[in-house]
């Protein structure tokens, strides 16, 4: 019980509070090229903010020149900046501001795919026998008995399954493979010209001063030869999930380990890799053992997953529970104590709706208070790096039930409409079940403008633009100026409950930070309890993830010596053994025995 830390090794990205910015929705000044949208000025004024918070690292969704077919995911020039977003020049303020505060940024590196705009891509496409036509990924058509041309596989598009991943190019008679969209073809790993052109653009920005990158769906740059067909998981799809054939492929160890041998070593520099479909213990740990010299850390996406069905799409739904939860932060926080690799901590993104609505309640303003709170100090007292997606501090939730369709613009939400929509035009039942996806899983909850104060259009950009999304309807309740106004010491904001989760966690971070793990009554189906120990001290975690009053048997290995903070209005005053009653979605902290 009283051994010393798993975690020998300490990193200042291991301590960092990183907070992500999606830029088109976090502030609009008007710097930009296009009205109502978020821009780099908007994020330069809001740095003090930031550091008050308590925020080591701002992490940039991508600001690159993009035709803007996935929100900047597609594109089409590395090493310039959209100019919606503003200059080259903005940034390197920005990056001046933040270093001047003592605090970094992390750039989003999209390598997977590129946008079809971009030079490298309009060179490919211009003939088969073009240098760079290897660069990504062609095919010619199969062809059915009846001679109709079919796709070259039967993968299926990961943001519309009911679309193939490859798209026919008529100029030159070939498919190019393009997972996401037809606007973001793959680039060919395989090519050392492709890779070589990656390290440059790393270097880049590297020398600007960014400390280190984000990189978007990285374990899918190696697919596995000959594009084999995906097995048939779901028999009345016209394609299926082939992520066992372009996730972690053959070669992705030896192109991740190339770039930190090539450049990532030769800085002080962070990596964190976006890694969706993998859930091999093993294969976690090649990527981010400290050994490895490969990443720092991944996402795992097990917990922003946990909600869907058995099918590998997104777009569905599955009943969980407060054990699921626990399952799935236990498993993961072992692991890396275990096998010394790294947790990144995050249950928000650019990609999933608020964590508010999915895992606790924003039905009312007291359930949605309680349960952004227990969240916090979730997140706040687990082993890893934290990672906070703008407006979580602020309790943001979904968007209200009673917005049609048509108010969901991200390009997975409308394919997923449009598809039950064509599949189901009459069948009441099955549209409803539509509505009720869209409404938990859109990523277009995420995406609504950041709600600064009541005024126009939450502060978000001035009054009589209109924002390039539409705000949230609760803004004038939830929003930061609101929050940062509290006043009463026992009953503090969601905003100011994170500074201060963030405070303690830096204070502690021998225990919080690098500290050992211990679950606590792990059959409990609501309730999710654990020690965490390190640096000689020692606190106990309780969250019941429940909407209703639970009777918890305080477990005797617990050793809680006294509560000392909780989610609820003033000091916990409860039994430290025995039985106690747990409050809807109460969370407790307490100091405990070594």
């Amino acid at each position: 019980m009283n051994k010393q830390s798993p975690n020998s090794s300490q990193a200042w990205w291991k301590e960092a509070v990183i907070y992500q910015i999606y830029p088109a929705s976090f502030l609009s000044t008007g710097s930009g090229s296009v009205p109502g949208w978020g821009d780099i000025k908007g994020v330069i004024s809001k740095l003090d903010y930031l550091k008050h918070l308590g925020v080591d690292i701002v992490w940039l969704s991508p600001i690159f020149k993009s035709p803007q077919a996935d929100m900047g995911y597609d594109i089409s020039d590395y090493k310039d900046i959209d100019p919606r977003y503003g200059t080259l020049e903005d940034v390197d303020e920005l990056i001046a501001g933040l270093k001047k505060r003592g605090m970094k940024v992390l750039m989003d590196l999209v390598v997977n795919h590129t946008s079809d705009h971009h030079a490298w891509f309009l060179e490919s496409r211009s003939s088969k026998s073009n240098s760079k036509r290897d660069w990504y990924h062609w095919q010619p058509p199969k062809q059915t008995v009846d001679g109709k041309r079919i796709p070259p596989n039967n993968w299926a598009s990961l943001l519309g399954e009911a679309n193939s991943a490859w798209t026919w190019d008529e100029e030159t008679q070939e498919y190019y493979l393009s997972l996401f969209t037809p606007e973001q073809p793959d680039l060919n790993w395989e090519n050392p010209q492709v890779r070589a052109a990656i390290h440059d653009v790393l270097r880049f920005w590297l020398e600007r001063g960014a400390n280190g990158f984000r990189e978007d769906v990285i374990n899918m740059i190696s697919k596995v030869p000959g594009y084999p067909d995906a097995e048939v998981t779901n028999k009345d799809a016209p394609f299926q999930p082939g992520y066992k054939l372009f996730c972690n492929g053959p070669k992705l160890h030896e192109y991740l380990h190339a770039m930190n041998r090539e450049v990532i070593s030769k800085y002080e520099a962070m990596t964190v890799g976006e890694m969706p479909f993998v859930k091999d213990e093993d294969e976690i740990i090649k990527c981010v053992g400290a050994d490895r010299q490969e990443l720092n850390e991944i996402f795992l996406f097990d917990l922003v997953d946990i909600d869907n069905d058995s099918s590998g799409f997104r777009m569905t739904l599955k009943d969980f529970n407060g054990k699921d939860i626990k399952d799935i932060q236990s498993k993961f926080q072992r692991l890396m104590l275990d096998r010394d690799g790294w947790n990144s901590l995050f249950i928000e993104n650019h990609d999933n709706a608020r964590s508010v609505t999915r895992y606790t309640s924003s039905s009312d303003t007291h359930s949605r208070n309680l349960g952004a709170k227990l969240l916090a100090l979730m997140q706040t007292t687990l082993a890893g790096t934290l990672f906070i997606y703008q407006g979580e501090e602020l309790a943001m939730a979904n968007v209200p039930a009673d917005w049609p369709p048509s108010e969901y613009i991200d390009i997975e939400s409308v394919n997923y409409w449009n598809k039950m929509s064509a599949l189901y035009p009459n069948d009441e039942e099955m549209l409803a079940y539509a509505r009720k996806v869209l409404l938990h899983k859109s990523r277009d909850h995420a995406r609504t403008p950041v709600q600064w104060n009541a005024g126009p259009n939450a502060g978000f950009c001035a009054e009589g633009t209109k924002p390039w999304m539409r705000v949230n309807d609760d803004y004038k309740e939830w929003n930061a100026e609101a929050q940062r106004k509290f006043s009463d010491p026992e009953d503090l904001s969601v905003l100011q409950f994170w500074k201060r989760g963030m405070q303690q966690r830096k204070e502690h971070k021998d225990c919080f930070v690098y500290g050992d793990f211990e679950l606590l009554d792990p059959e409990h189906e609501s309730v999710f309890a654990y020690r965490r120990f390190g640096g000689g001290e020692a606190f106990v975690v309780v969250l019941n993830f429940s909407g209703e009053e639970v009777k918890w048997e305080v477990p005797a290995e617990a050793g809680v010596e006294k509560w000392v903070t909780g989610n609820y209005k003033g000091k916990p005053e409860k039994r430290t053994e025995g039985s106690i009653l747990l409050r809807p979605w109460e969370g407790l902290l307490g100091t405990a025995k070594l």
